[in-house]
Formats: C-alpha cells, sequence, structure tokens
C-alpha cells in the first residue's frame, strides 16, 4: 500500500497551490479520502475530506471558500486546491485514505507559505 503525495513548496501570501495524492495497493474507489496538516508544536488537523463518490465534501473553517478537494477514482488521485494563501497555512500536509478500520496516511508534504 502506497500514499504519496506531492505538489508542496514555497509561495508568497496569497498565492495559490494544487496538492496530488496518488493511491496504490489497494482500491482506491472505496476509501474516503482526506487532507490534514500539522504546523510546528501544534496538532494534525483535518482539512478536507471527500466520499467515495466525490459528491460530498467537508472543510475546516479555516480553509472555507479558499481549498477545494476533489478526486478522480479512475486516476487513483485526489487534489487539495489552494487559494489565497496566508503564513497560518504552513504545515506539512498529509493524505489520509479510510474505511472503516482501515486507514493509511502519506508521508506528507511541506506547504511554506512565506513572503
Amino acid at each position: 500500500v502506497q500514499v504519496v503525495e506531492s505538489g508542496g513548496g514555497l509561495v508568497q501570501p496569497g498565492g495559490s497551490l494544487k496538492l496530488s495524492c496518488s493511491g496504490s495497493g489497494f482500491t482506491f474507489s472505496n476509501y474516503v479520502m482526506s487532507w490534514h496538516r500539522q504546523a510546528p508544536g501544534k496538532e494534525r488537523e483535518l482539512v478536507a475530506s471527500i466520499n467515495i463518490g466525490g459528491t460530498i465534501t467537508n472543510y475546516a473553517d479555516s480553509v472555507k471558500g479558499r481549498f477545494t478537494i476533489s478526486r478522480d477514482n479512475a486516476k487513483n488521485t485526489v487534489w487539495l486546491q489552494m487559494n489565497s494563501l496566508k503564513p497560518e497555512d504552513t504545515a506539512v500536509y498529509y493524505c489520509k485514505s479510510w474505511r472503516t478500520t482501515q486507514e493509511y496516511w502519506g508521508q506528507g508534504t511541506q506547504v511554506t507559505v512565506s513572503s
């Protein structure tokens, strides 16, 4: 089983980034997908989630209206489009796939928002 994130980097405040997460070794279309983040000295928090069919999404209040989660089950991929980035969005972003008692995490990708 592999969950691999990509697309992180350094961006100026107000800028955009699009994170990607690909899954393999499991039936991607059977798993809810979510993005989480962890800033230095803080607990990991849920950023956004998307259901199996891609029809229901949920967002943390702090990112509503700025971030968009989407998925393509044919490509075994979930994305997180991040717009209007703020310095407080700086964190390691993790992708998680989960269903019932199973969950798989990626290794994370660093997002730094700074001028």
